[in-house]
């Protein structure tokens, strides 16, 4: 999230798959580049149906590249912006919003449609370098076939029952990881220090990302681990279980809106224009629920029966972007010593 916290980490960049059909069409650019994050363009993610999608829409060919996690796919962009290689980056978050329009990397641009189908509260800004496409708040993920109970707060995440029970993500690469830093700061404030030296005996792992993070708690490694309250609807879905449980803690939860950009000086800008379109589109956003598991933007789009798993903040927790920067080195002191 920001060039001091995620360019020590541009090497781990750039894992790449590609998808790319469709026939061309010589009256349009050729190829459109989008940068996306290791989940959303995993063969089960998103990313493959709305390419497809979109290249027999438009006639445009896609390639989608891989960069690990958001953070990492920002770096990217960030360190080609005298040379841009792209067009569309995905993934930014409201957490790394700030930093991406410091750093000048994105272009303006606001899709048709959007003020009637997207909500203001999940808007970034009026100047619409990103256009959100899916959101949801972050929450801790309990396996209730575990040998330990719920924790009703995060403050009971201290205790010594959870010893070795919880797995987090590097907030440096993850934003989950960098969620659950701020979800700390905005409920304990300075005393986000104390807590964290407490809760240093009880984490299992911190992961480099969420794939790897959330693979390592649905193998057993740990019965708790830092995800999304729409996470229990994939196991309802295709596990057919509803062993997961989202926990819904009183003091409130950070909120996740993913956005999209484009990449200022992006060599294809008509057809990186007409993919943010089509992504707000009830066509791009039903793909969504069922692949990226989060909630639509799009208030038109219906909701699958397995997010009745998925329940909803009574009220959301936030922090100041310098506060949290500062609490994550402060975080990675207590949990090296």
């Amino acid at each position: 999230m920001k060039t001091r916290l995620f360019l020590p980490f541009l090497f781990l960049c750039c894992f790449s798959a590609v998808f790319a059909a469709g026939k061309k069409d010589s009256q349009k650019p050729q190829e459109l580049v989008v940068y996306a994050y290791d989940s959303f363009v995993a063969e089960w993610g998103p990313g493959p149906e709305l390419i497809a999608k979109f290249e027999a829409k438009t006639g445009y060919s896609v390639t989608m590249l891989s960069c690990g996690d958001a953070a990492q796919a920002l770096s990217r962009v960030v360190l080609e912006k005298n040379a841009p290689k792209g067009d569309v980056v995905i993934g930014i978050d409201n957490q790394l919003y700030s930093r991406a329009v410091e750093e000048g990397v994105l272009q303006s641009y606001k899709p048709a449609g959007a003020d009637k189908i997207i909500r203001k509260d999940l808007r970034f800004s009026d100047d619409w370098y990103l256009t959100p496409y899916d959101w949801s708040y972050f929450a801790i993920i309990w396996d209730s076939k575990s040998t330990v109970p719920a924790p009703k707060s995060l403050a009971d995440l201290t205790k010594e029952i959870y010893r070795k029970k919880l797995i987090l993500m590097d907030p440096r690469l993850s934003t989950p990881g960098l969620g659950f830093v701020t979800w700390t700061k905005g409920v304990f404030g300075d005393g986000y220090k104390e807590f964290w030296n407490q809760l240093k005996p009880n984490v299992l792992t911190m992961a480099p990302g969420w794939d790897a993070g959330y693979g390592l708690f649905t193998a057993g490694e740990a019965p708790l681990v830092i995800s999304y309250t729409t996470s229990p609807a994939y196991h309802v879905e295709y596990d057919n279980t509803d062993r997961y449980k989202a926990l819904i803690f009183p003091e409130g939860h950070p909120v996740q809106i993913e956005g999209a950009g484009i990449i200022k000086g992006a060599k294809n800008l008509k057809a990186a224009k007409e993919f943010i379109d089509f992504l707000i589109t009830e066509e791009a956003q039903d793909v969504l629920p069922l692949t990226q598991w989060m909630y639509p933007v799009n208030e038109n789009v219906k909701l699958p029966p397995c997010y009745d798993a998925a329940p909803m903040a009574d009220k959301t927790v936030s922090a100041g972007e310098a506060e949290v920067l500062e609490a994550v080195d402060t975080v990675l002191q207590i949990l090296s010593k």
